[in-house]
């Protein structure tokens, strides 16, 4: 009998692909494995910011408008998924959890064949609608007509392409392999803003630039697939069943629910400014609204690696570490956006001075603090979402997107015309905290957890030492005033560096310690085998 085996720094590896142990999962893979996700996350993003002003600047603003356009569309088509990328996570997931990798094969196959299906569909339905598209829902130049077609004909071909690849990621999600996922979606999330400049170079038009990101995606697809049937040799033996498509399909069903709903959640607010004041109103308050929400990247690649081991952990029965890892990530989550969150909301309006100008920071310092502190309520509510999930309740999230969503719709329309921008972002964080509510409500009710494995875990040590941070930072703001804005800078530099290590000797316990000295060596993050 060979063993799947997780350590605190080995991944998954699956020599039989027919018996294993079960899994182990531990605080340091989970931490080990968040931190790849965040460098995943944030490289494409600084390539994005860099990349972008060449390409706006070689294809003209119409073009680029162009280019966006079609990714938006591209993003909402992969709705075909049906949530089955997700439900692959969570059945290769308990698999594992349970040793039975000889199901591992028929739970793949399955989702890649329907996989294949819906995205032929979406692809259709694309190519079906393009003309609709092109002469009637979006203003497009008549001078670019053609290449419109074009563009959006060839982003038709990368459905089913995506739909595939989120099932073969999923398998590596599930196995823990964060460090082979990410050495794919890093490279191919670049290739999408560094291959419109090759294409530029090579004097292409823009149905070429997509046609090289077409490329890019297929490549990304064919290094998942390798990876999967390395780590799973049973892979090279295809099955498929009707009676699993069924258990996919209902689990992957609430969470394309999630899916619908999410989108209007995020976008409504904008939509709403943009009706009842003005479009000067929309950038005010979307420009400290991106800024702020890319604080999620941090929650979201803690998210990414915790629902494969929370379904593990619940096909093991697990349910102590299972509340231990929950207590544990709110209380990283914590420790790593709240003092974020702090200097936002102290130096918000210098913040926005830089970034925008005067016109901003007089617009939007308040819209900035409010949305600071709804985003770090909507952070921790990631660890709950992802427990949820793990354990098989995806309806549960998307019945709470159900609820709040006539709530939200009814508070924003109110505050909008009350406050302006302001009250939009009142309405944001009023939504972001009734759905942690639900989210935590229901996680407490089903998984058993008391109020005191948050203090066991040390959550109850880094609230009360955000507040302590907070309640000083800004007493010493209110009397400091007088002095220059450079001192100020070096006053609250100098109490975040207290912070850690007030967090460091009170909060973490020598189990956090060990992980963290642990991942911060960079040959552990980055030389595992498979």
């Amino acid at each position: 009998m060979s063993e799947i085996s997780v350590d605190e720094g080995s991944p998954i590896s699956i020599e039989n692909p027919k018996y294993a142990e079960k899994v182990q999962i531990s605080g340091g893979l989970i931490a080990r494995n968040t931190l790849l996700n965040l460098i995943g996350q944030a490289l494409p993003l600084l390539m994005a910011v860099i990349a972008i002003p060449f390409v706006v600047q070689g294809l003209g603003t119409e073009r680029f408008g162009l280019l966006t356009m079609a990714w938006v569309v591209m993003g909402y088509f992969t709705i075909f998924d049906l949530g089955l990328g997700r439900a692959t996570t969570k059945y290769t997931a308990e698999a594992m959890g349970n040793g039975a990798v000889d199901e591992i094969p028929q739970i793949v196959w399955t989702a890649v064949t329907v996989q294949l299906i819906l995205g032929l569909l979406g692809a259709c339905v694309l190519i079906g609608i393009t003309d609709l598209l092109v002469g009637s829902v979006l203003n497009i130049p008549p001078g670019l007509l053609g290449e419109a077609r074009n563009t959006f004909h060839l982003l038709a071909l990368s459905v089913p392409v995506v739909l595939v690849s989120s099932s073969f990621s999923g398998v590596l999600e599930a196995a823990q392999r964060f460090d082979l996922i990410n050495s794919v979606r890093i490279p191919s999330s670049t290739l999408t803003y560094l291959l419109p400049l090759v294409g530029l170079i090579m004097g292409f038009g823009l149905p070429g630039i997509v046609s090289l990101i077409l490329l890019a995606r297929v490549g990304a697809l064919i290094a998942f697939a390798v990876m999967c049937l390395r780590i799973i040799p049973g892979l090279r033996e295809r099955s498929f069943s009707f009676n699993l498509f069924t258990d996919l399909f209902t689990y992957g069903g609430w969470v394309t629910v999630t899916s619908i709903v999410s989108p209007i959640l995020v976008y409504f607010d904008r939509l709403l400014i943009g009706s009842l004041l003005t479009i000067a109103a929309v950038a005010y308050y979307a420009a400290p609204y991106e800024a702020v929400t890319r604080l999620s990247i941090i929650s979201a690649s803690l998210t990414m690696t915790l629902f494969p081991a929370f379904s593990i952990l619940e096909a093991t029965n697990d349910r102590q570490k299972l509340g231990n890892i929950f207590a544990r990530s709110l209380k990283f989550i914590l420790l790593a956006i709240g003092p974020i969150i702090i200097v936002i909301g102290l130096f918000a309006k210098e913040i926005m001075q830089l970034w925008l100008g005067t016109d901003f920071a007089v617009e939007s310092t308040v819209v900035m603090q409010v949305l600071a502190f709804g985003m770090l309520i909507n952070s921790l509510a990631y660890a709950p979402f992802a427990l949820l999930q793990g354990i098989g309740r995806p309806d549960l999230p998307a019945k709470f997107h159900l609820i709040e969503l006539p709530v939200y719709i009814g508070i924003a329309w109110i505050l909008v015309g009350k406050f302006g921008i302001a009250g939009a972002a009142g309405a944001w964080t009023l939504r972001v905290a009734l759905d942690a509510l639900l989210l935590f409500a229901a996680t407490f009710k089903l998984c058993g957890f008391s109020r005191r494995l948050m203090s066991e875990n040390g959550s109850d040590r880094a609230v009360s030492g955000l507040v302590m941070l907070a309640g000083i930072a800004y007493g010493l703001m209110a009397f400091s005033y007088l002095l220059p804005q450079p001192v100020q800078f070096l006053l609250v530099v100098g109490l975040l560096v207290s912070f850690v290590f007030f967090a460091w000797i009170y909060v973490l316990d020598n189990l956090d310690r060990v992980v963290v000295l642990k991942v911060l060596k960079l040959n552990r993050v980055f030389g595992s085998k498979s």
